[in-house]
């Protein structure tokens, strides 16, 4: 059910589903919460996998999915083209590797930003680690729509480390804290310093000086009040998921589930969170790109012609083929993070102390 409300600036508020709708610029956005039990011999859950559809669970059995995997929870190795993917870990650990022979390890606050552009063959892995403890997993995967221009631009992931990501906390008149994290687009208000963004791949469209491209998750103490402020760019459309919480009120509304917001993103909204324990919302912003969309499955192209010439484009060179031992290739029981690019260039964050439970690592087979 769809509530509207046009003499506000919360223009509609329907329930979340899975996945979350989007609108313009963005194509698709998912969140996984998962609360995988304690790790076996080969970084899988140590339970038993029966009752699953195996390659295809999404059941949330006991709480968790394996998704496409078959030993390691995830997503094993399949294409992209047109858009980029931008995956914000929240808990536990993704293995990345891809058909550039490039692969990563990122989470704990991590986020990667991956331009799929020609074309890309990517496997995002869960590993879990804990031989002793549960392993949860949470994070976003967010599609984020290239323009035409940009569709066959090289494929690009950048990395942008959790310590490195620009976080603000606000209080309000009673010491009650709003913490924000600005993984895209500058935020400001009278009550936080400014948090510039780190610098998107160059050719998102969130590098556009005018697209008006932001990503933030927000996180308010019980009872805690914050004034989200109004977007600066021209036809920036904007929608607040609120995700995790009792109840908040949103520009004067009540909010009593779990629910896609969309705003009018030229006004400030105070946003208030009602109830006893925190609540946590994810925004998505940008100025539409406004071209026609032609989606099949994991490409998305401007037209039908395009989407043909890219299924005969991937079955001609697989996007550069796939230079792993196996379609789900994780990277050891090392719980560092690190990146190494497709031109042999590695980084690793500044400060990688693993958690105390993520040190008590799974046994060798």
């Amino acid at each position: 059910m769809t509530t509207l409300a046009p003499a506000s600036a919360v223009l509609h508020i329907k329930p979340l589903g899975f996945a979350w709708e989007t609108i313009d610029p963005f194509l698709f956005c998912v969140y996984h919460d998962d609360a995988y039990p304690k790790a076996n011999a080969q970084m899988g859950p140590a339970a038993s996998l029966a009752g699953r559809d195996m390659g295809q669970d999404f059941s949330r059995q006991g709480g968790w999915s394996m998704y496409h995997g078959s030993t390691v929870p995830g997503f094993p190795a399949h294409p992209h083209r047109g858009f980029e993917t931008v995956t914000i870990v929240r808990k536990g650990l993704i293995d990345h590797a891809d058909s550039l022979g490039a692969k990563a390890r990122f989470g704990r606050g991590d986020v990667q930003w991956l331009t799929a552009g020609q074309g890309v063959v990517h496997s995002e892995m869960f590993p879990l680690l804990n031989a002793t403890q549960a392993n949860p997993l949470e994070l976003f995967q967010i599609w984020l729509n290239l323009p035409a221009a940009s569709k066959m631009a090289a494929p690009h992931f950048t990395m942008l480390w959790s310590q490195d990501i620009p976080r603000l906390t606000a209080q309000d008149d009673k010491g009650r804290r709003t913490d924000v994290a600005v993984i895209a687009g500058r935020l400001g208000d009278a009550n936080a310093d400014v948090a510039e963004p780190l610098s998107p791949p160059p050719d998102s469209w969130a590098a556009q000086p005018d697209a008006d491209v932001a990503i933030w998750t927000i996180r308010m103490d019980a009872g805690a009040r914050w004034t989200l402020p109004a977007a600066t760019g021209h036809g920036t459309r904007r929608q607040l998921y609120f995700f995790k919480g009792q109840s908040v009120t949103v520009g004067g509304q009540p909010v009593n589930q779990t629910s896609a917001i969309e705003l009018q993103a030229s006004a400030a909204v105070e946003l208030v969170n009602s109830g006893s324990a925190e609540a946590e919302f994810l925004l998505l912003q940008g100025r539409p790109i406004g071209e026609p969309v032609a989606q099949y499955g994991p490409f998305v192209m401007n037209t039908q012609a395009e989407i043909r010439q890219t299924l005969a484009d991937y079955q001609r060179t697989q996007f550069g083929g796939w230079p792993w031992p196996d379609s789900a290739p994780v990277h050891g029981r090392d719980p560092a993070r690190f990146a190494r690019h497709p031109d042999g260039r590695e980084e690793r964050p500044a400060t990688d102390a693993p958690t105390a439970t993520e040190v008590r690592q799974a046994p060798a087979p």
